[in-house]
């Protein structure tokens, strides 16, 4: 078998088999197989596509590139669940104890930020003490005695993605479903957990930007998650602003706090409500109503909060800094951003959004930069909202006044004033299951 004919096959638009693509990968990995020629195959799929067959195909022998978490020592039905990337997205933070606290055992593995998207482990690295780079033994130990835990991924898991999508990455692939879904879909799978619930970000502040093309990518991953064997649903949510009022690190722990106490700002309070439910769905939990309800009792009766504090605790973590937000690192300076005229806030890009936290410290722009975890922007108005000239629109916190300078004319950038308000955007467009998509808007 040679690299050359599988090029050219999937350059004909044809279908690749299960040997064909375990060829190419297992070649890769092993590095016999060099850059240029998976560069090429990488570019072909993205022209011409992959068939589900292939993807799934692909899924399956990307998960099987390395070693697999072995969850068979916590008991019960295990959940996870996966967003696809955006802005001031928390979600894990309060949904995870929220499912624990239900009695579902979450076991997750998160990833760093990278560019104007957010990552769960710097967010709780933000927390004084916190570990996240724990033993496998230490982890399953405390998911078992507290139900939830959350840590970065470690070991040699589907090391065939990374370097795919390190190739991806400077190859201008990234924007491919298949290549998206395989690469999602093989580290969730290899994660080891029985249910899948993934959270589809569209719009400005995502990677699929329309509606459309993140319907393609939830009903790709869900046929690969229903095909190799777990039970799996997605929801398709808005990321055209960021979600929630928090952007950076602590900010959004503290928000995360906020939420499981109920004081939350009501976009992220209402997702993670959505969330929580489908997950205690997937577990076998009840049906979607009673399930909603289950995750608003968790909330309302403290348990969920306590449940995170439990996990902050056995990771290491100061839980106390969760109801006194001044433990917390603090940002040297901050300054309010003033809105430039009246009217209503008609448009807040939130890939822009990102790019400003970013700018102010508490983004990556490369896999070496160091974190300023007390960095980050606080909004006071979101799209819709009025505002009078001169009115601050947000509060950016930064080590610099230097930094704040430029990344206020890129927050100011994102923000379009209007004399007319604009129409309401649904957060949830729809959810997707094996049996189809059913719009929720």
């Amino acid at each position: 078998m040679r690299m050359y004919d599988i090029i050219e096959k999937k350059k004909r638009g044809e279908e690749l088999s299960t040997e064909e693509i375990r060829f190419f990968i297992q070649g890769y990995v092993a590095g016999e197989i060099p850059d240029y020629q998976i560069s090429a195959l990488l570019m072909a799929i993205c022209f011409r596509g992959m068939t589900a067959e292939e993807t799934a195909n692909l899924t399956m022998t990307m998960a099987d590139s390395g070693e697999k978490a072995d969850l068979s020592a916590i008991p019960g039905i295990k959940v996870d669940k996966h967003s696809t990337g955006g802005v001031g997205d928390k979600t894990t933070l309060v949904v995870s104890p929220i499912v624990a606290s239900n009695g579902v055992p979450v076991a997750k593995m998160s990833g760093r930020g990278l560019g104007h998207t957010g990552g769960t482990i710097d967010k709780l690295m933000s927390i004084p003490g916190m570990q996240t780079s724990i033993s496998r033994e230490k982890f399953l130990n405390i998911v078992r005695k507290v139900g939830v835990s959350v840590i970065g991924q470690s070991g040699n898991l589907v090391p065939a993605d990374k370097k795919l999508y390190a190739l991806r990455d400077v190859t201008a692939t990234v924007d491919s479903i298949p290549l998206i879904a395989s690469s999602i879909m093989s580290k969730k799978i290899a994660s080891g957990a029985d249910c899948i619930l993934l959270d589809v970000k569209t719009g400005s502040g995502a990677f699929m930007k329309t509606v459309g093309d993140s319907l393609k990518l939830a009903q790709t991953m869900v046929a690969i998650g229903e095909k190799v064997g777990r039970r799996t649903v997605a929801l398709v949510t808005d990321m055209d602003q960021p979600l929630g009022n928090a952007i950076g690190n602590s900010l959004e722990v503290i928000e995360a706090a906020d939420t499981l106490q109920g004081k939350g700002p009501q976009d992220l309070t209402r997702l993670c409500g959505e969330l929580a439910a489908n997950m205690l769905f997937l577990a076998g939990k009840g049906n979607l109503e009673s399930c909603r309800a289950a995750a608003e009792k968790s909330i309302s009766n403290g348990s969920a909060f306590s449940k995170l504090k439990e996990m902050v605790e056995a990771q290491g973590g100061d839980s106390t800094a969760l109801d006194n937000p001044e433990k917390f690192g603090q940002p040297k300076v901050k300054c309010d951003v003033l809105a430039p005229k009246s009217g209503y806030i008609y448009r807040m890009d939130a890939e822009q959004c990102g790019i400003a936290s970013m700018e102010l410290g508490a983004g990556r722009k490369t896999k070496d930069d160091v974190i300023d975890y007390a960095a980050g922007i606080y909004l006071h108005k979101k799209t819709g909202s009025c505002v009078n000239e001169g009115e601050p629109i947000a509060t950016f916190a930064s080590s610099s006044e230097k930094l704040c300078e430029t990344a206020k004319k890129t927050f100011l950038s994102a923000v379009e004033i209007c004399s007319e308000k604009p129409k309401a955007r649904p957060l949830i467009f729809a959810r997707v299951t094996k049996d189809g998509a059913e719009k929720l808007f």
